[in-house]
């Protein structure tokens, strides 16, 4: 069920496939840009810097652009509450300062919940993040699909797919071109373990992965080495093909855990997170896409990865 404050949202980008100007990535036309752009491999926060001086999405685009980064992550994890016509403007800043965007879903997601309504909320709320993420110029959205609640993981895993299968349809039917992507997550008691997405993107039509290794080495305790990281990567490619490691979605972070995984985030040298293999390996396999800082410091981190990436890039 839609909710109220977000019914114009909802009806208002199911229109006509979205009547977007020529420039912009939902656009037939700016196809050529986005495969130019995905032959790179960007850098940036999740969210508005912390020294972006007004607190507003364009102001947070123009300082990550200010800032020498490439890419920034909407943060919707509170709710959809973007109209139209800011998210326009948001598109036209970005793609005027060559920054490409990314969103991350309302954290009030369980596509396994007990209640039929609490799954309808849920399915609704990825496609209100897809669809004005669609209107942002965005590229790719995330979000954590589901909690067990005690069930089978096979059960849960079903029930997931049948799911995302509906919203998928859904949103192909509007024409809407995002990438979907289950992220992997941090803690015991979610759904989202790296096999899980994995075959959920191998198995669903429109639908990606998104890495986040942070949480797959809270919530294992372990893959915290180049051999490790290579590992993940040797594993996307050989159930999705080499495509896959060219169009990435990725999150990192240093990271705080216990035995039943991620307990907070924390800055990347403040952290037991081998950020250095971690990015060696990504020039190594010759990854592409996105790599999404959600340390607290957001801007210093992902200056951070972006520079070590290029050190090892020069070597």
């Amino acid at each position: 069920m839609v909710e109220p404050q977000n019914q114009n949202l909802a009806r208002v980008s199911q229109q006509a496939k979205y009547h977007l100007p020529a420039w912009h990535f939902g656009h037939p036309d700016s196809i050529i840009d986005h495969t130019r752009r995905m032959e790179k491999l960007f850098f940036g926060p999740a969210g508005a810097p912390r020294s972006t001086r007004t607190m507003s999405t364009v102001a947070a685009i123009e300082r990550v652009a200010e800032l020498g980064l490439g890419c920034m992550e909407l943060e919707f994890v509170q709710g959809v509450r973007m109209n139209r016509e800011t998210a326009l403007s948001v598109a036209e800043v970005a793609y005027n300062k060559k920054i490409a965007l990314t969103a991350h879903g309302p954290y009030f997601i369980n596509l396994n919940a007990r209640e039929p309504e609490k799954i309808r909320a849920s399915q609704e709320r990825i496609l209100q993040t897809a669809r004005i993420a669609a209107l942002c110029g965005a590229e790719s959205i995330v979000f954590h699909a589901a909690f067990y609640l005690s069930d089978p993981p096979s059960k849960v895993y079903e029930q997931v797919k049948m799911q995302l299968q509906q919203i998928t349809h859904q949103l192909r039917a509007e024409g809407n071109r995002v990438w979907i992507r289950p992220e992997v997550t941090g803690k015991a008691s979610q759904f989202g373990t790296l096999e899980e997405v994995i075959e959920l993107s191998a198995e669903v039509e429109g639908l990606a992965p998104c890495i986040d290794f942070a949480h797959w080495h809270a919530r294992t305790g372990k893959f915290n080495s180049y051999d490790e990281f290579a590992f993940i990567l040797k594993q996307v490619e050989a159930r999705l093909g080499r495509q896959a490691l060219g169009n990435m979605h990725i999150h990192v972070s240093g990271i705080a855990y216990g035995k039943n995984g991620e307990t907070k985030h924390l800055e990347l040298r403040e952290s037991d997170f081998n950020y250095t293999e971690f990015i060696h390996a990504l020039s190594d396999y010759n990854v592409k896409g996105f790599v999404i800082n959600e340390s607290p410091n957001l801007e210093e981190d992902a200056l951070l990865l972006q520079q070590t990436y290029r050190d090892a890039r020069r070597h």
